[in-house]
């Protein structure tokens, strides 16, 4: 069936649900697993570079300003690589070959590059539900994974707080 399956993760509850069932079908098909964690500088959540601005207005910047946003970055990379590590050790510790990465770039293009590169014969990935107008002007990681990897894709519809379901399959597509 499945021998390597790559998740794309991002440290959150849905997340670590997705990497959840991940982990669980890496189990019952004896698979490899890597797990992807994509840094994008178009994330939200991350920071704003000096002398770029929302408002249209552009403050000088200086050295320090420079210097902080570096130690931002530096600072969300190590987070990656903890909780990567830390994935990583728990499929180990349940009997799952796994390893990690961490790329920087646009997620849905790195997700495509690492399956390709580490040969997958599935990539797992979540998905946010985004349609319509927010997802045009959003974009969809999930539908561009969807379209361009070179294996079969798995989406799983995250949870929300609020209720105990596990996430879902919402499409398995197939490239052959």
């Amino acid at each position: 069936m499945f021998h390597k399956i790559l998740v794309a993760v991002n440290n959150s509850e849905i997340g670590q649900q997705i990497f959840e069932q991940a982990l669980s079908l890496a189990k019952a098909t004896n698979a490899e697993l890597m797990i992807v964690y994509v840094l994008s500088p178009f994330d939200e959540r991350y920071p704003t570079p000096p002398g770029v601005s929302t408002d249209g207005i552009y403050p000088p910047f200086t050295t320090d300003d420079v210097n902080y946003y570096l130690g931002q970055w530096e600072s969300l990379k190590q987070e990656g690589i903890e909780f990567l590590t830390l994935l990583t050790n728990k499929a180990i510790a349940q009997g799952v070959n796994a390893e990690y990465t961490q790329e920087f770039g646009d997620p849905s293009r790195m997700i495509c590059e690492v399956a390709d590169k580490w040969q997958a014969d599935l990539v797992i990935i979540g998905r946010r539900g985004l349609s319509g107008i927010k997802e045009f002007f959003l974009g969809s990681v999930s539908n561009y994974v969807l379209h361009h990897a070179s294996c079969s894709v798995l989406t799983l519809q995250g949870v929300s707080k609020d209720t105990t379901q596990t996430p879902q399959p919402a499409v398995v597509e197939s490239a052959y």
